[in-house]
């Protein structure tokens, strides 16, 4: 099994939730001493841990928080500190042993009493405490060692150091924080950071007190400075009392979005803390998996080796990343220095192909160079993207670009479609998350997410390189030309910009962009992104009405139709349906020539599948053709925008 920090170097972690709050709701009043049940009813505790590692925790902390002899003396067992806290490491452990690959976290809380100099516990009393407890988990077989819920910053540097004197095992440092964003010291989650970096901890983090909005927006201060991993456990919001209990309002599905937003802001150990029970970490638990995949992750070199079955045996081959050029017809435009086009064309919503096989064909005679097939966009049922390749690609010659999503498959199914892609002579995929199915016509069908774009990814990544998500070795490797999304557009820059190079480490080899209608916006983007060795496809949308600007500006999430951009559009379609077509092929003309120095590739996304708006913008470009020639050329018997 590997360890606590080989498997943080590797992804994220995932801890459980509250012992305490579980404990009180199988009927443990508040007034009981819950560290003393792990001599006098370890049942329980045994109970609690086995239903966070069946919601898929990863790591489990014992039933010890508050097992330090100063507490447990207001209940007339402080004796018993050290046997309190060995048993509780030991029914940890147990648990922990009958699942896969969990750890076990000794989990040592604060005195209780404030310590020197603001107390009476003396220095050496806290000391003496806090070694008796990590001496007792130590020996009960714990893995590593949590502190957690301080709000002293000096009471939590002897911990460290009480701790770190009877182990060598890691320490995870949490501070807790209230509402305003500090300790009720006064300390900022920047100071907290600064000082426990430079202790001999290997995780650093903050948990419990409030919910995962406070927690998000320290956490975020904190990775300003200090690069040590993070942790996060936040509470599940303010505690309310309704009818004599105790209840926390947080839902596990509100934990799960913001389990995201933590994690793409650096936290690599994450759980929950007061108020969070299985079904929490059970959302947290899919969340993750929507940002990787779960043993499945692959270095980021070209060449890797693996064992493969010879007449003489096993012995190590490299197996060595073909060039683009020879992996896909449009990595051999772009080796060649010409600008691709693709356009964009929807899945129909019945068997029927014969409309889009004729637009494929005048887009060909328009100099297009590749057709681009989302995967059930805006969550709508259509016909299966990876079909229509097919027929196109075998039935008019066109190269296209497959989207394919991780909403609707399990990382069982994501390998099984792309190694039917492979065989079907599809390259060319566009690796993307996928809208939820609450945003589509089936609000009520279910999504998986086992990963997300990143995730899948990796996947492909390693078919390219001959292996299997199990990391066996298949016959030959797949020769899939990978690309992912970034959205210039984004309200979160910074993140996205994290994202887009997380998408490159993890195998795309060009980028397509969200739409663009503010060009200053794109270059300020890219400019963020520093110097890529991918090309970019610059998404240009030619809009067909006022109405239709408007829906993607108040409606599509990511996409910013600016005030100047809508007024031109309302101006237009005052005087007509082919007046505002006809401005808004211009407004896309105009993005695409003010961009074209900083991207090497267009990607045309005509509403309504109205494929004539593509040609026209595309016409401004240097030897491509108009609408006009392109009729003449296939003829308007075959032509789907007549009649």
């Amino acid at each position: 099994m590997k360890s606590f920090l080989e498997r943080i170097e590797r992804g994220v972690l995932l801890g459980d939730g509250a012992m305490g709050t579980q404990l009180y709701e199988r009927g443990v009043y508040i007034n009981r001493n819950y560290d003393d049940l792990n001599l006098s009813d370890p049942h329980i505790v045994k109970a609690v841990h086995r239903d966070y590692m069946q919601a898929g925790a990863m790591v489990i902390e014992t039933n010890t928080f508050g097992a330090n002899s100063i507490k447990l003396g207001k209940h007339g067992v402080a004796d018993k500190a050290y046997e309190i806290n060995k048993a509780g490491a030991e029914i940890a452990r147990r648990c922990a042993d009958e699942g896969a690959n969990v750890l076990v976290a000794g989990s040592i809380g604060p005195l209780g009493k404030p310590v020197t100099p603001i107390g009476k516990i003396s220095d050496d009393e806290a000391m003496n405490a806090f070694s008796e407890q990590a001496r007792g988990l130590n020996d009960g077989g714990v893995d590593l060692f949590i502190l957690e819920t301080f709000l002293d910053l000096h009471e939590i540097l002897l911990a460290i150091h009480a701790v770190r004197s009877s182990s060598d095992k890691p320490i995870v440092a949490m501070m807790t924080i209230d509402h305003t964003g500090m300790t009720v010291y006064g300390r900022s989650p920047a100071q907290i950071a600064g000082a426990l970096a430079s202790e001999p901890v290997e995780v650093i983090g903050l948990n419990c007190s409030t919910g995962p909005q406070t927690i998000l927006d320290a956490i975020v201060q904190m990775r300003e400075v200090t690069d040590k991993p993070l942790a996060a456990f936040a509470n599940a919001g303010e505690p309310k009392m309704v009818d004599g209990r105790i209840i926390y309002l947080s839902t596990p599905e509100y934990f799960a979005e913001y389990t995201k937003r933590l994690i793409q802001n650096g936290v690599r150990f994450i759980g929950g803390c007061c108020g969070t029970g299985p079904s929490h970490i059970k959302s947290m638990a899919s969340a993750i998996r929507a940002l990787q995949p779960r043993d499945v992750m692959l270095g980021d070199d070209a060449t890797v080796d693996i064992a493969v079955e010879t007449g003489e045996g096993i012995e190590n081959v490299d197996v060595t990343l073909a060039p683009r050029a020879e992996r896909s017809n449009l990595g051999k435009l772009l080796d060649q220095g010409v600008f691709p086009v693709s356009c964009e064309l929807h899945p129909p919503r019945s068997p029927e192909i014969g409309r889009i096989l004729r637009q494929v064909k005048m887009l060909d005679a328009a100099g297009i160079n590749v057709v681009n097939i989302p995967d059930g966009p805006r969550a709508s049922a259509r016909m299966s993207p990876m079909a229509l390749a097919h027929l196109i690609m075998s039935q008019t010659g066109m190269d296209t670009i497959l989207h394919y999503t991780c909403r609707d498959r399990n990382i069982l199914g994501m390998q099984s479609d792309l190694l039917g892609a492979e065989a079907l002579g599809i390259n060319n995929i566009l690796a993307v998350t996928g809208d939820p199915p609450k945003l589509g016509d089936y609000p009520m069908a279910t999504a998986v997410f086992d990963v997300d774009a990143i995730g899948l990814l990796r996947i492909a990544s390693h078919l390219n390189q001959s292996r299997d998500l199990a990391g066996n070795p298949i016959p030959r490797p797949t020769t899939f030309f990978l690309g992912a999304g970034f959205n210039p557009g984004a309200i979160d820059m910074k993140l996205e910009v994290s994202r887009l190079h997380e998408k490159i480490e993890a195998g795309a080899e060009y980028i397509l962009t969200q739409p663009v209608f503010d060009q200053e916006k794109l270059v300020a983007s890219l400019e963020m992104t520093g110097k890529l060795d991918v090309p970019i496809f610059v998404g240009i949308l030619p809009l067909a009405s006022l109405r239709n600007a408007e829906f993607f500006h108040y409606e599509v999430p990511g996409m910013d139709v600016p005030d100047a951009i809508r007024a031109r559009m309302k101006e237009a379609s005052a005087k007509g349906r082919e007046e505002a077509a006809a401005e808004g092929v211009a407004i896309a003309q105009e993005a695409l020539l003010s961009v074209l120095e900083h991207v090497q590739g267009a990607y045309i996304m005509p509403p309504f599948g109205r494929v004539e708006l593509a040609i026209e913008t595309v016409s401004v470009l240097r030897g491509r053709p108009s609408l006009q020639e392109v009729e003449v050329k296939v003829g308007n018997g075959d032509n789907p925008l007549k009649g």
